[in-house]
């Protein structure tokens, strides 16, 4: 059979998806609300219209074949974008407000998160909320997968733009940070040649810290040799504290720090340790009202805590709603605020 004379009925990549989670006719069956002979007459015809084996089937329960599991990887996407759908239309109508998922990077969850959702709920006590800590790649990734309703990031994109809108909420400074008592401590006007000869803690994971390719790109310099990588912002400032280890992150996440004398900020200037915050969502994705509030908050504390730690100063007060994908991607440190609507 061609592809051009394929006709799959998607019910059927449904009623498989169960089967082979719930590992048998039986168990599907029940899940379904649907009669087990008419569940397994229905992967007959799958299997006859397909002219291939789409499951292995025993005494003990069915498996899927090689092509059972291509079918079943398009059947949990046919499956999420349904309930994607639904979500949104429950959404929209808002008569029953769903739990709403966002996702936070880790450095903004140690500051700017707390204070924000505080704040949030003394308005909004009664809904329901779901927070995610994880690096920027994941979640623009759980972001398309439907897993967050709207995620607060920085502006880069990882080439994962198509479907994804943002909006620039406030300018986050971030600092090269060691030590009280680290070598370069009291050194002036340092160079990244210098910085990238110690240890370096950065605080994501899977994909390089993208501030600090970003500036040694620029600077033609390979990365440090000597790298560590955890999610924790708690752990990533306790090995600076104790080590030689250098790191680079937003100067509100370490304001207690600094002031403790526990941490001190090397003397670097350099247009990377500029960076957009931004809130991104999906391409037609509906922002409830307590969303927007949760989106607002998030954005006056930003600039709140970005005043307070010397940053640039923000007096937009809001900002419009840009494709991704219409936006230039140059490692998310260069790029203007946008308009205020």
């Amino acid at each position: 059979m061609t592809a051009s004379n394929m006709n799959i009925d998607p019910r059927k990549l449904l009623y498989l998806a169960s089967i082979i989670e719930s590992g048998s006719f039986k168990s599907a069956a029940k899940a379904m609300d649907v009669s087990q002979p008419a569940l397994s007459t229905s992967m007959s015809r799958l299997e006859a219209e397909l002219g291939m084996q789409i499951l292995f089937r025993s005494p003990s329960g069915v498996a899927p074949t090689a092509i059972g599991e291509v079918l079943y990887f398009h059947a949990r996407l046919i499956r999420d974008a349904i309930e994607l759908a639904e979500r949104a239309l429950l959404n929209v109508q808002g008569e029953h407000p769903l739990s709403i998922r966002i996702g936070s990077l880790p450095s903004l969850a140690s500051t700017v998160m707390p204070m924000a959702l505080s704040r949030w709920r003394e308005a909004h006590a009664d809904r329901d909320l779901q927070v995610v800590e994880a690096p920027q790649i994941d979640l623009l990734i759980g972001l398309l997968r439907g897993e967050f309703d709207f995620v607060f990031g920085f502006t880069e994109c990882y080439d994962l733009e198509d479907g994804l809108r943002q909006r620039v909420l406030f300018r986050d400074k971030l600092l090269v940070i060691a030590r009280a008592e680290h070598p370069l401590a009291s050194a002036k006007e340092l160079n990244w040649e210098t910085l990238v000869r110690y240890p370096w803690v950065a605080p994501t994971a899977r994909r390089a810290h993208s501030i600090l390719a970003a500036a040694l790109k620029i600077a033609k310099l390979p990365p440090p040799e000597r790298m560590t990588v955890c999610g924790s912002v708690t752990l990533l400032k306790s090995l600076v504290i104790d080590s030689d280890h250098l790191a680079v992150l937003p100067a509100h996440a370490v304001r207690q720090e600094l002031a403790d004398g526990r941490l001190c900020s090397l003397a670097i200037s350099d247009a990377a340790l500029d960076r957009n915050i931004a809130v991104f969502f999906r391409d037609g994705y509906h922002l409830d009202e307590q969303s927007r509030d949760l989106v607002k908050l998030v954005e006056s504390v930003g600039q709140e805590l970005c005043r307070r730690s010397d940053a640039l100063p923000r007096e937009h007060a809001g900002l419009e709603d840009v494709k991704v994908s219409d936006r230039p991607q140059t490692f998310g440190m260069h790029e203007a605020l946008l308009p205020a609507e």
